[in-house]
């Protein structure tokens, strides 16, 4: 499933919570579907702000990925484990969107995953950015990782559906 089509099919899952379930915390330590989604979303930004960093970078980076991010792109994803950052980087992610608010950040995140997909093939592929878990990546690599994240998320959403009462419907 390519990045455009991951992020409409969340667009359209988005349809099925009301603004108590967006919010719901299940547990102290589990973020709610509103708090995955701002997860996502801003994540995706980021990456789209790294592919931007590679295509004005202007010098070409030797340095390559880590074991942990050779074994991430080998395999085409992330592994399906829930990966816990440092606490540092962990904040919990914003919890008082609405669902029409979600929706405009992923149409405007569509629009400039568009934008940069155009791009892509014309710039360097040894104009990198660093990622602090996965090493040195470049643009194709930095995009990439927005459908891989938003793929991996599908199990947390899977999870906080079974919470709210909710059936998978993806």
């Amino acid at each position: 499933m390519d990045n455009l089509k991951l992020i409409d099919a969340y667009k359209g899952f988005l349809q099925n919570y009301s603004r108590k379930q967006l919010r719901y915390i299940p547990e102290q330590g589990v973020w709610s579907i509103g708090q995955m989604y701002d997860h996502l979303i801003v994540s995706a930004q980021d990456y789209l702000d790294h592919v931007e960093d590679c295509a004005s970078a202007g010098r070409e980076q030797e340095e390559g990925k880590t074991e942990f991010g050779e074994s991430i792109f080998s395999t085409g994803g992330f592994p399906p484990i829930k990966i816990t950052l440092p606490d540092e980087m962990n904040a919990p992610p914003d919890n008082s969107k609405s669902r029409e608010v979600l929706i405009l950040e992923l149409e405007q995140l569509m629009t400039r995953v568009k934008e940069w997909e155009k791009n892509l093939g014309d710039i360097n592929q040894k104009y990198k950015a660093e990622h602090g878990g996965f090493g040195w990546l470049n643009a194709r690599e930095w995009f990439a990782l927005i459908e891989m994240h938003f793929r991996h998320h599908l199990r947390q959403k899977d999870d906080l559906d079974k919470r709210l009462g909710l059936k998978a419907d993806h």
